[in-house]
């Protein structure tokens, strides 16, 4: 291990996937008004100069442009904003309505076929918007199409179109029927997908605040058996020592290599229990150390192998040149689980493959064991979910998932492919390395 590092390491928080629902939602509406700009632009120049029915062309046009304006404006907001509240999609269909509302006005009000297309909005509005927001959509479009009974600007239609004003609103009826129906499918489905990925992220943060707190109670737990612990180990330390300098002990050579092993069981276990005070943040300093991964990885393996002297573990790195990152022992600790439960389902053979890539750092522990259950990898990485057997088993695979994820990375699990299990890390570079390195990158 090298010399501790002179300055503070900065730890970046956990990459949480943003709830972009209303986003995604606005992104929908962006799409959806581009449609109704092509078709207002096609339907005026259609009836306009196809069907010879003299519209007010410039001020219709204005109404689209001014939506073409709104949309550039609101795709400028969604690069740069990671979510939309809920005021702005009010605000949004709002626009809408008034803007369907002005073309109506300007092409025979309550008479136009089209007038049903306040219909959208609404439909829209119920599934984007809160209750009160909702029935704001409703009462607006209501007040617009009852104004448009009394005021609005008569169509102007030449003599020939006069006889059959009834069969021009009829067709304009089932356009307006099939255009609504279209819409309502294709935007509605969508939206409703949305809401529903916005739904199941909430319920996977609450699933993680539940994880969370559990690992806290273990985590204080832990920390207060190691302080118990530390005094009878440093009595038992004491007492070997004056064990190895007995005349009696000395004498044979057996009990002296007893108390040797013994010692060096006890200096197992208080190495141990450092590293879960370590790890609790209670004997973390302000120059935390730091290593290049390839060194600090094969420290790791070295002390397994030293811990499981009748176990082979194999240590494969990729070609490549690994940076500096900072030596937590939160990561020396997922990986020694993964190698331990490696051991406890039967392996007698273990590879640990190591690579990278341009922003992450790659582990993967590949053994021969009797690997993963179908109903045990439906729930790797909960708690208490274990293929061993006994009572509190399961609790490092969940350990090394809680750990990965707050360390912004994943986890996968995986039988191999010539049997055994495969568990893989996935390490952002932008949490671990160095801060003067990443900054770099």
């Amino acid at each position: 291990m090298t010399a501790p590092v002179a300055k503070r390491i900065r730890w970046l928080p956990s990459q949480w996937p943003a709830d972009a629902a209303g986003r995604r939602n606005m992104a929908l509406l962006v799409q959806l008004r581009w449609i109704a700009i092509a078709g207002q632009i096609a339907t005026i120049l259609i009836v306009h100069f196809g069907m010879a029915i003299r519209l007010p062309l410039s001020s219709m046009l204005v109404v689209p442009s001014i939506a073409v304006l709104m949309n550039i404006g609101s795709l400028m907001i969604l690069r740069r904003r990671a979510d939309i509240t809920h005021a702005e999609l009010f605000l949004s269909l709002l626009f809408d309505v008034l803007a369907l509302t002005t073309q109506l006005y300007l092409s025979g009000g309550a008479t136009n076929p089209f007038i049903s297309l306040y219909l959208v909005q609404v439909a829209l509005g119920a599934v984007l918007l809160h209750r009160w927001s909702v029935w704001g959509i409703v009462a607006v479009s209501s007040a617009c199409a009852a104004m448009l009974a009394i005021a609005y600007r008569p169509l102007d239609l030449s003599e020939p179109l006069e006889g059959h004003l009834f069969d021009l609103h009829i067709v304009g009826t089932l356009i307006c029927l099939i255009m609504i129906a279209v819409l309502l499918v294709l935007f509605m489905t969508r939206m409703t997908h949305n809401l529903q990925q916005r739904e199941a992220y909430l319920a996977r943060l609450r699933q993680q605040a539940v994880e969370e707190e559990h690992i806290v109670r273990m985590g204080l737990l832990a920390s207060g058996a190691a302080h118990e612990l530390g005094t009878p180990l440093a009595q038992l330390a004491v007492v070997l020592g004056d064990w190895r300098h007995m005349p009696q002990i000395r004498k044979d050579p057996t009990l002296v290599e007893e108390v040797g092993e013994m010692e060096a069981a006890v200096k197992r276990c208080k190495a141990i229990l450092t590293g879960i005070l370590m790890s609790a943040g209670e004997a973390r300093g302000e120059a935390p150390e730091a290593a290049d991964v390839r060194s600090f990885m094969e420290i790791i393996a070295r002390d397994w192998r030293a811990a499981n002297p009748g176990l082979a573990l194999r240590s494969d790195f990729g070609p490549h040149d690994y940076p500096r990152i900072v030596a937590d022992p939160v990561i020396r600790q997922a990986v020694t689980n993964l190698l331990d439960n490696a051991r406890e389902a039967g392996a007698t053979y273990i590879n640990m493959m190591i690579s990278r890539d341009s922003q992450w750092l790659h582990i993967a522990v590949h053994d021969n064991g009797r690997g993963f259950s179908p109903d045990m990898l439906a729930d790797v990485g909960k708690p208490y979910r274990s293929s061993k057997g006994r009572q509190g088993g399961g609790l490092g695979l969940f350990l090394v998932f809680n750990v990965v994820r707050k360390l912004g990375g994943r986890v996968d699990a995986s039988n191999g492919a010539d049997g055994g299990a495969m568990v893989q890390l996935r390490l952002p570079f932008a949490t671990l390395a160095l801060e003067e390195e990443s900054d770099g990158e």
